[in-house]
């Protein structure tokens, strides 16, 4: 039996890593993230898990050591944080270009300046590109989860490109919820020995990885990239009704819609914002509003076709975005906007939540009425909305 314990989400992130039997940790402190790599050496030290514990001189030396780690073809694992993630940024791109199936916890935190600790999404938007899996989690059972399903996926032969796991900074990686924490024997099960491609750094069978490719080469390597994303979506499936069937746990797959079928007016959210969303759909739903929620599990890639055949049978789509895109708008809503193109439905952007800021039961609400209202005249009131901003009109 899974034993349940109340604990963090930076503990359930680092339990997680250490029943996958990672075998290296690239560490490197940085707030909120910090605890994640501490729990590991807890659990190395403890004899609980048997790896290479390497404390590095910098957030580009660990992403620099899982790339050298996972090349040799051993399962690997590191965390990071806001400018953190934004100094790897010269190495993530190596990781996913050499096919390197490293799983990096990211604890979702404000990129300076002004300085600020706390949640917002702006450290992981930028990294949209760099040819890493990415996703985002609601709750700290979900984190723990995530990172064992992370290695299936990122492994799986079909893909073999590294992941993210996203936690929102302090609203999980601080706060403590009961959580099912995984047995080794269960664990073993679900994310069994890492086999790697034959091509792996062996000093007793020499080959070369990451060499320097001309132009005549490069279009291939791209559009293999890209195929490779392409099969993420039908993996993430498959992998969560693995882990369906054997935990009883589902937290959805690319995306989990909730309330959908018969509604109105759907809200799309990501990360924590989700669980305050889902008590509102409830709430509205029993006055009798046909509301909606779609949790947008992952950024990487994009559920194009999922989120457009909902958006088809709505009359309007709120998003909300706890990041900006800067004189454009909220990136969940840019990407959401061009799943939607064509579609003659009043689509709006909800700009809420920036470094820390509360996202509430009554903000959900705001949303869901300008949504109504946007119904009813077929036009949005205002397409971005910077939600609780002084000193900006709503």
């Amino acid at each position: 039996m899974a034993l349940k314990k109340v604990v963090t989400g930076n503990y359930a992130a680092a339990y997680a890593a250490m029943r996958a039997r990672v075998k290296t940790v690239a560490a490197y402190p940085i707030t909120p993230q910090t605890f994640i790599v501490e729990h590991l050496s807890e659990f190395v030290n403890n004899g609980e898990l048997d790896c290479a514990y390497m404390e590095v001189e910098s957030e580009h030396s660990a992403m620099s050591a899982c790339v050298s780690a996972s090349a040799t073809g051993i399962r690997t694992f590191t965390a990071t944080s806001s400018q953190g993630l934004a100094l790897m940024h010269e190495i993530l791109p190596i990781a996913s270009g050499l096919r390197l199936p490293i799983v990096m916890a990211v604890v979702n935190r404000t990129i300076a300046a002004p300085i600020n600790i706390w949640v917002e999404h702006n450290d992981i938007m930028p990294e949209r590109d760099s040819g890493w899996i990415q996703m985002f989690c609601d709750n700290n059972q979900e984190v723990h989860d995530m990172v064992l399903q992370s290695f299936r996926i990122a492994e799986d032969k079909r893909v073999a490109l590294p992941m993210t796991v996203g936690l929102d900074a302090f609203i999980l990686s601080h706060t403590v919820e009961p959580v099912e924490l995984a047995e080794m024997a269960e664990a073993d099960k679900f994310v069994p020995k890492y086999v790697p491609p034959s091509h792996v750094l062996n000093p007793l069978a020499p080959n070369v990885i990451g060499p320097f490719v001309p132009p005549e080469y490069m279009m291939e390597v791209r559009w293999n990239m890209d195929h490779a994303m392409r099969q993420v979506p039908q993996v993430v499936e498959e992998v969560n009704s693995a882990f369906v069937k054997q935990f009883g746990r589902n937290h959805g797959g690319m995306i989990d819609p909730y309330m959908v079928d018969d509604a109105d007016v759907v809200l799309v959210t990501i990360g924590t914002a989700s669980a305050t969303a889902h008590e509102v759909v409830d709430e509205m739903r029993a006055e009798g509003k046909k509301v909606g929620l779609i949790k947008l599990r992952f950024w990487r890639p994009y559920p194009t076709e999922q989120m457009r055949k909902i958006a088809e049978k709505v009359k309007a789509v709120g998003v909300f975005d706890r990041a900006v895109s800067y004189g454009v708008a909220g990136p969940s809503f840019i990407e959401f906007r061009n799943a939607a193109y064509g579609l003659n439905i009043p689509i709006m952007d909800f700009i809420g939540g920036l470094g820390g800021r509360d996202v509430s039961s009554a903000d959900i609400r705001f949303m869901y009425e300008r949504l109504f209202e946007a119904a009813r005249t077929g036009k949005a009131r205002k397409d971005i909305t910077w939600m609780g901003t002084r000193g900006v009109e709503q």
